[in-house]
């Protein structure tokens, strides 16, 4: 991947040469310290191989921790091996990320992905647990039964809020930290002041796959789009309650975060625009950042070649 390190150099030229130039400039300088990369590779990975849609999960396990019987899947590996931990959005449940798993596995990571208390196979042990407790503590108390020490960590939308909650409170075990299509949930009036501008009123009463799933996927792979529907349609259980933050994200906790992170976001993402991530991702410490320009919210699912190429790159350098 190409990463943009230079965007003063980059600004000169343009103020030198177009009219409008000290708009450029001041563009340009709005976006920095955030790398700039570019959704394209020299090392692309093999499409011909590529997994569809339709891949098989990997091996499934029940962990019995507390509050949770906890369902997560596990590709495997040795104990020197780096890990990889998948968090899934608010829609849709660890069977999401079947093809990912799969490709980083190949990669040669222990890949581990869990369905939230209430998702999926997870379920509360009573009705008191339906919802109590953070994703956060909930990883936390899987990664001490796994006995795992260190580990990458991944979120999309939902997921990527619980991502930030836990990097910011365990910090010692983050190697890095990959957000994708995510608001974050910031507790921050500025934030929620554009939130309330720009989101399409309604938007979060019509069907989820027309929010949630790109228009672009939805033309050229319409059965692509049956299957996340038919996977989110399957995943929330009857009566199961969204699980609070550990503690609320805010601005001052993102930039405690030191851990080297990725920030992909989707060009046509209707929750989570580049530009509203951009209010909160600019608090991280030097971030990289990846634009996948047609892909909606549903962007690990709508572009997996692209998404996953860019997550592996990022992984070989950290």
């Amino acid at each position: 991947m190409h990463i943009l390190k230079t965007p003063h150099a980059i600004a000169a030229i343009a103020k030198h040469f177009l009219p409008f130039g000290h708009v450029i400039l001041s563009l340009v300088l709005s976006l920095w310290p955030l790398h700039q990369v570019h959704a394209q590779s020299t090392e692309r990975l093999d499409k011909a191989a590529y997994p569809t849609a339709s891949a098989p999960q990997a091996a499934g396990f029940m962990a019995d921790l507390p509050g949770v019987n906890l369902w997560f899947t596990d590709t495997g590996g040795t104990h020197d091996q780096d890990v990889l931990i998948l968090l899934h959005p608010n829609t849709g449940s660890s069977e999401v990320w079947a093809v990912q798993s799969l490709v980083f596995a190949k990669a040669g990571f222990r890949v581990i992905a869990f369905d939230r208390r209430g998702w999926g196979k997870s379920t509360a042990k009573t009705q008191v647990d339906n919802g109590a407790g953070s994703i956060a503590q909930d990883l936390e108390a899987l990664v001490q039964h796994l006995k795992i020490e260190h580990f990458h960590l991944l979120g999309i939308a939902g997921g990527g809020f619980a991502a930030v909650d836990y990097a910011a409170w365990k910090p010692e075990r983050i190697k890095s930290l990959i957000v994708g299509g995510s608001t974050a949930q910031l507790s921050e009036p500025t934030m929620k002041e554009v939130v309330d501008r720009i989101e399409i009123p309604g938007i979060r009463k019509v069907p989820a796959h027309f929010r949630e799933v790109g228009p672009s996927f939805r033309t050229r792979d319409p059965e692509g789009t049956q299957a996340w529907l038919e996977i989110e349609e399957r995943s929330q259980q009857s009566g199961a309650k969204s699980q609070n933050l550990r503690t609320p994200n805010t601005f001052a906790k993102i930039s405690t975060i030191k851990a080297t992170t990725l920030i992909i976001a989707g060009g046509a993402d209707l929750l989570a625009p580049p530009a509203l991530m951009r209010l909160w991702v600019k608090y991280l410490d030097h971030p990289q950042w990846v634009l996948l320009p047609e892909a909606g919210h549903a962007l690990s699912w709508e572009e997996p070649e692209l998404f996953d190429q860019a997550v592996l790159d990022f992984l070989k350098k950290h």
